[in-house]
This record gives C-alpha cells, structure tokens and sequence, in this order.
C-alpha cells in the first residue's frame, strides 16, 4: 500500500516565501540560453510546466562574465538577462508557482575559452580541477586557474550583491546562492582548494569568511527572508574535498544562522551520487540552523515522507525528475510511474528533451 503523500503537499512558509507544498525543483543546468546568455524562449515554457512544485530553484546562473563556467548558460548581470528572466518569473507566477534564482561563480571550473578576453578562470589559490566543463564541440578539460589577489574578493562579493539586486528587478521570489558543487564559495570553504596564507585560508574561521560576506552583501542587497544557500559537505563534485567537514559545515551553518537567512539547501552525499558516500551527520546542520531545511538527492517518494514526518527536513528537492516529469507533484501525489530522462537531450539543443515531455495526462493519451 502506497504512503499517504499528504505531507508533500502540506503549505509552509520558507522565510518571506509561501510555498504551496513541500516539493523543490533543484537547480538543473540545460545549456540553453541564447545569445548575449540570456535565458531562451524556450525556457519561459521550460519553467511554466514545472510551476507546480512550491519553489523552482533555477539553473545555476553566472552572476558576472567571470563567473561562467560552461557554454551557453544564463547570466543575471546585465539588462536583457534580467528581462529574459522576467518574462520566466512572469510566468511561473501567473501559473501560481514560486521561484528563486540560484546565483553562481563557478570559480576554478570554467576555461579560457568562456572567460573574457580569454583569460584565466579565477580561484582561492592556483589548483587545476580534475573535471570537464561544457565547450561548442562538446565537453572539455577545464583550464588551470590564477589565485584571486586579496583586493579582488570585495569585488566579488559585491557582483553577488548586484545580482541580487538584478534577481529582484527581475522578479524572482528570492535568491539562493550557490555554495555547493566544488564551485567558488565550496572553493573557498574546502582545504583541497583553499591554500590560502590570507584572512580566507587556514583556520575554519577564515575559510567560511567568504561565503559569510557574500551571504551577508546578499541579505543588505534585498531582504534576510529571501535569501538561501545550497550546500553539499561531503561531495566530491568538480574535484573538491575536504579533511575534516562536519567541523567546517557545523560552524559555516551557526555563522548563516546569525543571518537569519530564509533557508539552507543541503546536498547529502555525493551529488547525483551515493547518499553515504562519506560519513557526516546532516542532521547537526538542521538542528544548528533555525531556517528550513531543503534536503536534496537522491530521494524518491517514500523517502521524502519519511524524511518530512520524521521532522529531518522541511522541503524536498528532485532534480531530474522534474525534467522529465513537468507535473511531478502531481504523478507523486497519485504514486504514478515516472518517465525517464533522455541522457543525450540534457545539456545544449532545443525543444526536444527540454519542453517536450508530456504531462501524465498526455502521456496516458
């Protein structure tokens, strides 16, 4: 007998955001913007089918020309970026969705190739990332990095703040920042990355001192009840480690918590990986941090439930799930088989694999 889903679909109130249910459509990078990395047409459509999870959290989107990392990804600094994203946000709230901009620096994992000028991508010290970035002729070895100078990082943080500021011309409901994933905030954070001698290396307290001034420029540039973070301690993800995390995460989530931001995203084992690939106890995060809690990978149905009764979390997120399966609420309300993710569509093309899939009423017709 299936669980009772009702829990998924309980309303909650996630900082200055009312969420519909408990269920997150995670970030999901798709390569598609257009030219000037502004978010395509296609993509208004894209983000209005999947409008009835209670918070989309969109694709990673670069913050400044510096940032970007991969072909083809949206930007959010300048003015038609933010009217591309308007004519989405717009549209997710007429379909009666809630929206968040996911705002990334993707630090070390980037190439000369995508960098102004061709420049060298930029890092908190000057270690290659054994990991693949997406170029025109398909993926690629990411190029080696430069260590930022000291008086680079104020000007970092404050085009997180401008894009803060963009995301709220722009209409989303919120910002969540992205801390995970072996990109620049994780870079800082982690001592495989961070050899730093400076005020941002060493010590766990000057390690987190980056994500907390970026946390913090964002909370000045719109409102604390508006802002998140998406986390991943123990992910392996674009070549990043850490010694010893449960310390470094425990102290970065008391310190965001003094922020009093709306909520923390937390990617719990490997990313798209195994849950337990390396031990870490998930729950000190929550119990230490009095925003919500978004648990993200690797969760299926009854999983979520539990997770939500038990009181570990308060939302859920699912990432490819929701690209093949726009209505995914409601195939999780029904506990109706899910379709499969075309692995060839994901990143680049058009319509086919993006816009495409059928809602569980078209599919059954």
């Amino acid at each position: 007998m299936a669980a009772d889903a009702s829990i998924l679909f309980s309303p909650f109130r996630l900082g200055a955001i009312d969420v519909a249910n408990r269920l997150v459509m995670a970030p999901l990078t798709r390569n598609r913007a257009v030219a000037g990395d502004v978010p395509s047409e296609l993509a208004i459509t894209y983000y209005r089918q999947r409008a009835s999870a209670g918070l989309i959290v969109s694709e990673g989107t670069q913050i400044s020309p510096q940032g970007q990392g991969y072909m083809a990804t949206p930007g959010i600094y300048s003015p038609a970026q933010v009217e591309g994203w308007r004519k989405i946000t717009d549209a997710v709230h007429e379909a009666g969705g809630k929206i968040v901009a996911q705002l990334w620096h993707v630090g070390r994992v980037s190439s000369t190739e995508l960098q102004p000028g061709g420049a060298v991508p930029v890092a908190p010290s000057a270690i290659q990332a054994k990991t693949k970035t997406y170029l025109a002729g398909g993926f690629a070895e990411v190029s080696a990095p430069r260590a930022l100078a000291l008086d680079e990082i104020e000007g970092i943080v404050e085009d997180y703040a401008a894009a803060t500021r963009n995301a709220r011309e722009a209409g989303f409901d919120g910002i969540e920042l992205h801390g995970a994933n072996g990109y620049l905030i994780d870079q800082f954070l982690k001592d495989g990355t961070n050899h730093r001698t400076d005020r941002y290396g060493g010590s766990i307290e000057n390690r987190v001192r980056f994500a907390v001034e970026v946390a913090t420029a964002a909370v000045k540039a719109w409102d604390k009840g508006r802002v998140g973070i998406r986390l991943s301690p123990v992910s392996p993800a674009n070549d990043i480690s850490d010694s010893d995390p449960q310390p470094l995460f425990n102290h970065l989530v008391a310190e965001l918590d003094t922020l009093e931001l709306a909520f923390i995203h937390v990617v719990e084992g490997a990313t798209g990986g195994p849950r337990d690939i390396a031990p870490f106890d998930f729950q000190a995060l929550r119990k230490a941090f009095r925003g919500a809690y978004i648990a993200n990978n690797g969760y299926t149905r009854d999983l979520a439930i539990k997770a939500l009764e038990a009181g570990d979390a308060d939302l859920i997120a699912f990432g490819r799930a929701f690209i093949a399966n726009p209505d995914l609420p409601e195939r999780l309300r029904r506990d109706a088989s899910l379709a499969e993710v075309k692995r060839e569509t994901l990143y680049g093309g058009g319509a086919e694999g993006y816009t495409d899939y059928p809602a569980l009423a078209d599919a059954a017709a």
